[in-house]
């Protein structure tokens, strides 16, 4: 969403280290039949394997299904759509993980996978290739048609994984994991939403502007705006090199219109991408000063927002994601008022920017308002957990009256990597032991003890949920 910094900025880290008990060292291997466990997936009509890989402690499996391109007319045409397995053990419960963009295939846990330590089935969203439909008809690119796409994946699973199920993602992962819930409230047994915007109304700018008029401090928020207006001020030198680079690593402009236009959202963005990541107890310190040297700022610009972000290369993998921003997901929408009479392309930081002209975006109003009042009124074990300091978390999900065993949690001073491991210690015990219960695992007496123990390295590395910035 702002999904890769710009909506593409660094990664920042969606799971830490926390895992109720060490993973045990041998994966079990077959069902309780006896059958091997790829034999077993592969027995599911539809499925393929991909490749199996070599992980200690689990098996490893990249496969992909078959899904209809439209669920209402399963009979006009069919896509693969690749997912992954990271199989512990059919007695274990089962993590459905999206980051609603791109799988990686470089296994690792999601965070609700290391604290009941289980199996985890990671799928890849709709239309991220290489699961999309060729020809193309974005038209079937929406949040009920990928929600289906889950529902059918968790039916042709469920019978090898009979234990409890739990659904989670960061950022757009978040909503794709709630979006779920909203329309197969029953396939879940629990939902982990870590960092998920809830844009029910793409036109108010008022939330945002709030946002990035107090969070922090003030001599901080003041700094960041300096360097945004010299990032502008020096524009003609700045646009001079981002072209020379361009043309070094064969970037080009053309969906966007020319680099000067890029730059111009690029730098609209620094504010977003600068709380969206950085670390603001460091970050703030680490500032550049408005007199910096044009390399000094050129740095300081490409790890916050990315140059490569806003080039036609850097806009098409996340194309889907810019669609459905237009179509139905919403963006955010705020001002720039410490860049008042710089501005060459006043509104031109939208989701229509970054996707080609011949594509149509009507935008569905009744998507969000939907999702959101099913939420306040329904949300049944439901987990929500937001950043402080996160620009997302201007407009995040609310639990109403209807809500049942369901919460909201805010980690201080969190940014868009925030997750359980990082709660105060109520708040971390309290959510522990939720996510145990909705998993069918006893909770161990006291709390601390499910935080902190060891976990495997090469399998908990941060997983990629990369969210632009959002342009407005």
């Amino acid at each position: 969403m702002r999904t890769r910094k710009r909506w593409l900025l660094t990664l920042a880290a969606l799971i830490s280290a926390v895992s109720v008990s060490a993973p045990t060292t041998v994966a079990s291997a077959a069902g309780r039949d006896g059958t091997d466990i790829k034999d077993r997936l592969l027995a599911i009509p539809g499925m393929h394997l991909i490749e199996e890989q070599p992980v200690d402690g689990y098996r490893y499996f990249v496969l992909d299904y078959t899904q209809p391109i439209d669920h209402r007319h399963p009979d006009r045409g069919t896509f693969q759509q690749r997912l992954t397995v990271l199989h512990k053990s059919v007695d274990r419960p089962t993590v459905f993980y999206t980051s609603g963009y791109n799988v990686s295939t470089t296994p690792s846990r999601s965070e609700p996978t290391k604290i009941i330590d289980g199996n985890q089935v990671s799928l890849e969203y709709r239309y991220f290739t290489p699961s999309r439909p060729v020809p193309t008809d974005w038209k079937k690119l929406d949040i009920k048609q990928a929600a289906t796409d889950q529902h059918r994946i968790f039916q042709a699973l469920h019978a090898v994984y009979p234990k409890n199920w739990i659904a989670t993602g960061g950022s757009k992962g978040g909503m794709t994991a709630t979006y779920y819930r909203r329309f197969f409230p029953h396939d879940m047994n629990g939902t982990v939403a870590y960092v998920a915007p809830n844009n029910t109304d793409r036109a108010d700018s008022r939330p945002y502007d709030r946002f990035f008029a107090t969070v922090g401090t003030p001599a901080c928020r003041t700094a960041v705006g300096k360097i945004e207006r010299e990032a502008l001020l020096r524009r003609d030198e700045m646009v001079n090199r981002y072209e020379k680079w361009a043309a070094d690593n064969k970037r080009t402009f053309r969906l966007i219109g020319n680099a000067d236009r890029a730059y111009e959202v690029l730098v609209t963005d620094l504010v977003f991408g600068f709380w969206q990541y950085q670390p603001a107890k460091t970050a703030c310190a680490e500032l550049p000063a408005p007199t910096a040297s044009t390399d000094t700022l050129w740095t300081w610009i490409d790890k916050v927002g990315g140059f490569d972000s806003y080039t036609d290369q850097g806009l098409e993998k996340y194309q889907p994601y810019y669609y459905q921003a237009g179509t139905q997901l919403g963006e955010p929408k705020y001002h720039y008022p410490n860049l008042r009479g710089l501005l060459r392309y006043p509104g031109i930081n939208n989701s229509r920017s970054f996707v080609p002209r011949s594509i149509p975006m009507p935008f569905d109003r009744r998507a969000m308002p939907d999702v959101d009042r099913w939420v306040r009124q329904h949300a049944t074990r439901m987990m929500f957990v937001n950043g402080q300091f996160d620009p997302w978390n201007a407009k995040h999900f609310q639990l109403g009256r209807g809500a049942r065993d369901s919460y909201l949690y805010t980690v201080p001073g969190g940014n868009h990597g925030s997750n359980i491991a990082q709660l105060k210690d109520a708040d971390r015990t309290k959510a522990t032991a939720s996510l145990l219960t909705w998993a069918g695992l006893p909770v161990p007496a006291g709390g601390r003890s499910l935080v902190q123990p060891p976990y495997n390295t090469t399998l908990d590395r941060p997983q990629d949920h990369r969210e632009l910035t959002l342009r407005p």
